[in-house]
């Protein structure tokens, strides 16, 4: 059961725009070389979406922190600036690194995304709010809030290596990320 934060303002609406980008179609136009941009498919299940936005994009930030959150927490109630928070669970499945409280703050102070490689919770509550979120899985348990944790550093995971100030983009297909800012056409995406 969720324990408050989600729902309200947060919910999605018909209002909030999409991105106007397909990961494929970025694929198309920019991948000629391994090394230009880096790519990794939702299909094998390695991060599902979570959130009411599937599709996202943004400048990268960091956080690297174990079953403990206390530094994600501080990160979303930031000014977001529609950049993605990458946070480095460890990949852990025990506890859950991201909750409706999380994502109402990350949706509340623009922040476009949140992608975690660990596991969320409430993840019905963060379906409804207008961000958007990939994660492993989902787990019940909450995170401790002894570890600190580190921020900008990067970070790897997925076979993905994230940057701060790189800049990623997701949808329901995977997620690209490429050092500049991608343009298509003369629309900056």
């Amino acid at each position: 059961m969720s324990s408050g934060g989600g729902g309200g303002d947060a919910t999605k609406n018909a209002t909030t725009p999409s991105p106007a980008f397909a990961t494929a179609d970025l694929c198309d136009v920019f991948v000629k070389s391994p090394t230009r941009l880096q790519t990794a498919g939702s299909g094998s299940g390695t991060l599902n979406d979570y959130g009411g936005a599937t599709s996202f994009c943004g400048r990268i930030e960091t956080v690297r922190c174990f079953e403990s959150n206390p530094l994600v927490r501080r990160t979303l109630s930031e000014p977001g600036h529609g950049r993605v928070l990458v946070v480095d669970g460890g990949g852990s499945r025990r506890v859950a690194i991201l909750g409706d409280q999380l994502a109402t703050l990350a949706y509340e102070n623009n922040w476009a995304g949140v992608v975690v490689n660990g596991c969320i919770r409430d993840s019905k509550v963060i379906g409804g709010i207008s961000v958007g979120v990939k994660a492993l899985g989902t787990h019940p348990v909450k995170s401790i809030k002894d570890f600190e944790g580190e921020k900008g550093g990067r970070v790897s995971f997925a076979g993905l290596e994230f940057v701060p100030g790189d800049w990623l983009y997701a949808d329901e297909d995977g997620i690209v990320i490429s050092e500049k800012e991608l343009v298509v056409g003369e629309s900056k995406l």
